[in-house]
């Protein structure tokens, strides 16, 4: 089994996350912030990762501090998690439909970080979560995790599916990169490493 344990504590947050990649989609989240749990929740679920979250932050000021961390520990325990990326697919890609949403995202676990979104949100919130913390939990999560991560809202709608999606998106794009192919027996590179 694939699995890491990450904690990180600062003057702003306390985090603490263990990430399954070989898992079956069981969460356990607490970041105190409830959209960003369903959002969490939703990752494992389609992404079939177990996850457990307990994150204490400075929730008085806003959500930002949690959530921005929350993506720099979950790439750390992603690249944690997938070890020396032998035997991986490396790349993963999908194309996810919610309602009247529609959401690109692909995955490229190169060791170098990049990071794109398409993404205009109708809304500044959805319930106690600030949309433009989309952004920076994924730009987080893909530099933390030194994985290329491209995110393309295809067809917009409301802020809540359209987040949903992304996160929903990025679960299976990711479950995709990390799952075995038997014919890729070293790392899946010209270079020989990753």
């Amino acid at each position: 089994m694939r699995t890491s344990t990450i904690r990180r504590t600062t003057k702003e947050t306390d985090i603490t996350m263990t990430l399954g990649l070989d898992g079956s989609g069981k969460a356990e989240i607490d970041t105190g912030i409830g959209f960003f749990d369903h959002m969490l929740n939703s990752f494992a679920r389609h992404g079939l990762f177990d996850l457990k979250v307990q994150i204490r932050g400075d929730l008085e000021v806003d959500g930002h501090h949690s959530v921005e961390d929350c993506g720099l520990v979950l790439g750390q325990a992603i690249l944690k998690a997938a070890g020396d990326k032998k035997g991986i697919r490396r790349y993963g890609y999908f194309i996810l439909p919610m309602d009247e949403v529609l959401v690109l995202c692909a995955v490229d676990l190169c060791g170098r970080p990049y990071f794109s979104m398409d993404a205009d949100f109708p809304t500044q919130r959805c319930g106690d979560f600030e949309t433009d913390l989309v952004r920076e939990f994924f730009y987080a999560v893909s530099y933390s995790a030194a994985m290329n991560l491209h995110i393309k809202v295809l067809s917009a709608g409301n802020s809540h599916h359209m987040i949903e999606a992304i996160f929903k998106a990025f679960a299976k794009a990711l479950d995709m990169a990390v799952s075995y192919d038997e014919r890729i027996t070293d790392v899946l590179s010209t270079k020989g490493s990753l």
